[in-house]
């Protein structure tokens, strides 16, 4: 009877004993690492749906002096020996060691808890409500010092706006289970409307729980302040600033740095900036003394940058470094060898946008450009990557400019790629799928989405299989909202593709029903509606952005979720954009009155004569002499390469696609084009349709060296030209056009975008 009672307590009690898990830290840990090991708790419980201590994990936690105290004995005999033959400290590095059942995580520093931890959490596996950790013994610390992600809760963004305290602690965490180190917080009053209408609380309030947040985990909370004031060449408007920065750096719990922008925004030249942010660099150190501060030189023209260079030379004290971002007409290899070595440099890199951006990406078909928009739902891994190697050397940290959470992924990418950049984008993107959405295929899935913007959009072959990779993904990910959100772009590709391959079609019957038999047979060709599968992913791009917008609060419309505008994120307002020259070509049927000959040459609006030659510029299949320069691959910002670009209208506004999109290059590097196997016996005539933003600068035209149009502004958009070639100029049967913008300027460098060109003899 005793021996079956005996069996009895251990077949009910055995399975709770298996089931124990572990979590041992230090009896003296700092806040900040009992932090980090709440994390661990936490995290593991949302993914598994019971407590950390269910999981039969054991675990240490705990600075490397600290572990030997939490271990058996003979375990912790083990790890002293270890601990001898360690490298010396460095800051955030960690080390993560398995003896017998316990997986050690011995951070050099708080920090290095922290960033174990969130090792610990990539590697390990759930499913079924299980976690399991592989073993796990590793070294690692963090190249870069610097490892930061803007956030701005204001208006602009497409999604901060919206978040409460508890999701932006969440964003923290996930940030730091990546290695990221900060966040930069964009001030209250910056180059936005003061309240969104989705604010959860005052932006000053906001401001305090973050810096307090950041506090909490150990982890920097820098502050990027642009300089709003109208001219600070006048002393009260100095005055005015220092009392406002003053305000909010005394209220904020923790700032670690400072970040002071040129422009972008703000305009403040060099002679006003360094005086005024010495001022504010004395204010901050007084409420924060070991506060870093740095200014960079975005917006400035050539002249600004040559006495930004002397007043740096003049080796201001109170200066940390420099920043690179956007709209900075000095590439960051010449501002890193021009800058004294006492400065650092910090990457301020632009992983949000798409267009009219820092890094386009390159040969981006007009179809994505007019419907997904500058600000979509954008992985990019072998992109980030090769921005991240490409300036390796040249940068001692960063921090991402982002808008929101649609570049989630580069987030993460970067993140890691800061401790090292030999990491294959592969394996983060195997973390990200398994810590994030728990499958790998997700990591599959991300690289596709991708490729799926390479080459033009209506003959990509991978989308519709990226596309069916995410829907067999799909069950079991309800509420996960990046999963969500990557499936969200899977849809917009596989639903771009089809109306652009509908649209082309629409468009080709219309026009050779024009040839045929007029403008009674071509309405109702343009007329034609989508099938049942253009409408059924339609319908799914709704129902997965009121998803988004409910559980992360991203704005992907103006109307629906209160975006800022089309151009932050809610390419759900452009699911419908024509994508042909629809609406252009009705109001010219329109207008010919049934004239057969005017409906004929609208059969064929880009004719091109006999001997002659054409570039659709923008469209990247049809600017065939187009001089591409130097390419993403050598060149990312595109300083010498040339970029294909749209416009700030759509075909829906009259305009015909061959308008919208343009080529481009930026400050003095020219638009040029190249022509071989000319008519050496005939003079030619040059056609020229300038169109693009809305905002143009004048532009200058050479041929092979010989002014044909010197700096003229465009008086229209669009704007057509002709001009005759002189003779003289096309005698070696070669010809170079190049069209370039005034010397010197600063700004984002555009301004110089030429849509469609036509080179033909004359009569």
């Amino acid at each position: 009877m005793r021996t079956t009672i005996i069996a009895l307590i251990l077949t009910l009690v055995w399975p709770s004993l298996a089931m124990a898990g572990s979590l041992r830290t230090a009896p003296d840990a700092t806040p900040q690492a009992q932090a980090a090991a709440q994390m661990l708790r936490e995290e593991v419980a949302a993914r598994i749906g019971r407590p950390f201590e269910t999981t039969g994990l054991a675990m240490v936690a705990a600075r490397r002096e600290q572990i030997a105290a939490l271990l058996p004995p003979g375990e912790a005999r083990i790890w002293r020996r270890r601990m001898a033959a360690m490298p010396a400290r460095r800051a955030e590095a960690y080390s993560l060691v398995r003896l017998g059942r316990w997986q050690l995580v011995s951070g050099d520093d708080d920090r290095g808890v922290l960033f174990g931890i969130g090792h610990v959490l990539r590697k390990m596996e759930v499913a079924g409500g299980e976690a399991r950790l592989p073993p796990l013994n590793a070294r690692a610390a963090p190249e870069l010092a610097w490892r930061a992600h803007q956030i701005g809760y204001r208006f602009k963004n497409n999604t901060y706006d919206a978040f409460t305290v508890p999701m932006l602690e969440q964003q923290v965490r996930d940030l730091a289970v990546f290695g990221a180190n900060g966040i930069q917080w964009i001030a209250p009053v910056s180059d936005d409307d003061a309240e969104s209408p989705l604010f959860h609380a005052p932006p000053l309030d906001m401001a305090v729980a973050a810096s307090g947040l950041m506090a909490r985990y150990g982890l920097d909370f820098d502050l990027y302040y642009p300089e709003m004031g109208d001219d600070y060449a006048r002393p009260e408007t100095v005055a005015a600033e220092l009392a406002r920065f003053e305000n909010l750096v005394k209220r904020l719990p923790r700032i670690d740095a400072l970040y002071v922008p040129g422009g972008d925004p703000g305009h403040t030249p060099p002679d006003q900036l360094f005086p005024l942010v010495e001022a504010e660099a004395k204010i901050l150190r007084r409420y924060h003394p070991q506060a870093t501060v740095w200014i960079s030189g975005q917006g400035f023209d050539r002249a600004a940058y040559a006495r930004f260079y002397a007043l740096l030379d003049a080796g201001p004290g109170w200066l940390t470094g420099v920043f690179f971002g956007p709209q900075s007409r000095d590439p960051l290899p010449v501002q890193r060898a021009r800058i004294p070595r006492r400065y650092r440099m910090i990457f301020y890199p632009d992983i949000a946008h798409t267009m009219h951006a820092q890094f386009p990406v390159p040969q981006w078909d007009p179809a994505f450009a007019l419907t997904e928009g500058r600000e979509p739902v954008n992985p990019q891994p072998r992109a980030q990557a090769r921005i991240v190697r490409h300036f390796a050397g040249d940068y001692d940290g960063f921090v991402s400019y982002s808008e929101g959470v649609t570049d989630d992924v580069n987030k993460m990418l970067w993140s890691q790629l800061g401790w090292s950049r030999r990491q294959p984008a592969t394996a983060i993107l195997a973390d990200y799928a398994r810590y994030f959405v728990g499958d790998a295929r997700f990591a599959a899935g991300l690289m596709a989405l991708e490729r799926n913007w390479q080459g033009p959009a209506a003959s990509n072959r991978g989308i519709v299989p990226t596309l069916a990779l995410f829907d067999a993904m799909a069950p079991g990910q309800g509420g996960n909202w990046r999963f969500e959100m990557a499936w969200y772009r899977a849809t917009y590709d596989a639903y771009v593709q089809r109306r652009a391959q509908a649209e082309a079609t629409r468009q080709e019957r219309a026009l050779m029903a024009l040839k045929a038999a007029g403008a009674d047979a071509a309405r109702p060709a343009l007329a034609a509606p989508d099938d049942a599968v253009t409408r059924a992913l339609r319908q799914r791009l709704l129902d997965l952005a009121a998803a988004l917008y409910d559980h992360i609060g991203l704005q992907l419309s103006v109307r629906r979720f209160g975006a800022s505008g089309i151009e932050r994120g809610a390419n759900l307002d452009r699911i419908d954009v024509t994508l042909n020259d629809k609406v252009w070509l009705l109001g010219q049927i329109d207008a010919a009155h049934g004239d057969p000959a005017r409906l004929r040459a609208l059969a064929d609006p880009d004719a091109v004569p006999r001997g002659g030659f054409y570039d659709d510029l923008g469209n990247p299949g049809h600017e065939p002499h187009l001089k591409r320069g130097k390419g993403f691959a050598a060149d990312p910002e595109a300083y010498d390469s040339a970029i294909d670009g749209i416009a700030d209208h759509t075909p829906d506004d009259g305009w015909r696609m061959a308008w919208i999109t343009y080529a481009e290059t930026l400050y003095e590097t020219p638009v040029t084009l190249r022509y071989t196997g000319l008519d050496r016996r005939k003079p030619y005539r040059l056609k020229i349709v300038y169109a693009g933003e809305d905002f143009a600068l004048p532009v200058r035209l050479t041929a092979n060296g010989t002014v044909l149009r010197d700096f003229t502004p465009r008086t229209s958009n669009p704007m057509t030209v002709e001009i005759d070639v002189p003779r003289s100029l096309t005698r070696t049967g070669a010809l170079r056009l190049q069209w370039t913008r005034p010397d010197g300027l600063g700004g984002s460098g555009r301004g110089h975008q030429v849509a469609q060109v036509w080179l033909f003899p004359r009569p």
